[in-house]
């Protein structure tokens, strides 16, 4: 008799600069979800759709929690984090190899918490301030949660991971502690089989071809906002956004995307355009090339940069830049 067919929801959760983009782009083998080495890259709610012979894999990348946001932007994305977390079948929590902190420890109680919740429906009453003791035991309405471990290639002794696998068991009934590589993953069939081997069973919900829920406009400005993160580093501030302002098809082998970088002063706009425009050229150029190999064609990139003071926490530009809409989905 031939194994039935296995659909369901995962979030990838878990603090800043985890892994968790890296994880999904090699599991779905596209880049759909940006990377650099600054915290809190991710902002939006993205789906990546892995679809295998007999089970068919819904990937929730979320934002990385803080303990205490401030309000604005921060506060929104937060929010979107935890919310990602409801109707989720599984939820993978990812750290890395220098393991448990306190903080990381609390931020871990409100993901299992909102976890919680979503399985219990309208009785579980998440508490979205994530107060309370870090130790949290599962119940029948948990989600259930594997824990990754991620970044063990950086560990010259892998001992040291022994006492952090001893640690977590105390802390959570996880379903299982997985130590993983995100950057040089190469059992990605063997990770997902366990993790199919975790969902309820049920057909696919989505065509076999189809590897996320964004679109090719949205993904247009996550491209520009990851070469203004990669180029610039520190010196760009983390109160930058992107708007696609064009995104137009001129036939079969030209795209013409426009774009606006947002920032909050006029010193920052200088900053991103430099000295003759090379920095904002670089950006370009570079964005070009990401976009040319995601959509396989002869992009015409126009960026621009504008200064609008305070956008971060205003809710007319966050809606605008697509924050609010998916906090209230």
């Amino acid at each position: 008799m031939p194994e039935p067919h296995r659909f369901g929801v995962i979030a990838l959760s878990g603090p800043p600069n985890a892994g968790k983009s890296t994880l999904l782009n090699r599991i779905i083998g596209e880049k759909i979800s940006i990377m650099s080495r600054r915290a809190q890259t991710t902002r939006h709610r993205i789906l990546g759709i892995k679809t295998l012979a007999a089970a068919q894999l819904v990937f929730v990348d979320t934002p990385g929690l803080q303990r205490r946001p401030p309000k604005g932007l921060n506060r929104v994305i937060n929010r979107t984090a935890l919310n990602s977390l409801a109707d989720v079948d599984l939820i993978l929590f990812m750290i890395d190899g220098r393991g448990w902190t306190p903080e990381l420890e609390q931020l871990f109680a409100q993901v299992a918490r909102a976890g919680r919740a979503a399985g219990a429906g309208a009785a579980g009453g998440a508490n979205a301030n994530g107060d309370g003791g870090a130790n949290v035991n599962a119940d029948s309405n948990s989600a259930p949660v594997i824990l990754l471990i991620n970044k063990i290639d950086r560990l010259k002794d892998r001992a040291r991971l022994l006492p952090i696998i001893k640690h977590s068991a105390e802390l959570h009934p996880f379903k299982q502690i997985i130590p993983i590589s995100a950057r040089k993953f190469s059992d990605v069939d063997n990770f997902l089989n366990l993790i199919a081997a975790e969902l309820p069973e049920g057909g696919p919900g989505f065509p076999a071809d189809q590897f996320t829920d964004r679109s090719q406009r949205f993904l247009a400005a996550e491209l520009v906002r990851e070469q203004t993160l990669n180029l610039l580093g520190h010196e760009l501030p983390y109160a930058s956004a992107v708007e696609v302002t064009r995104f137009e098809y001129r036939g079969d082998n030209l795209l013409h995307v426009a774009v606006i970088v947002w920032v909050e002063k006029t010193s920052q706009k200088s900053i991103v355009i430099g000295r003759g425009g090379r920095q904002l050229k670089a950006i370009g150029q570079a964005a070009r090339k990401q976009m040319e190999k995601a959509f396989g064609v002869q992009v015409y990139l126009e960026p621009w940069v504008k200064v609008q003071s305070g956008w971060a926490g205003n809710a007319a530009m966050l809606r605008t830049l697509g924050y609010l809409e998916e906090e209230r989905a």
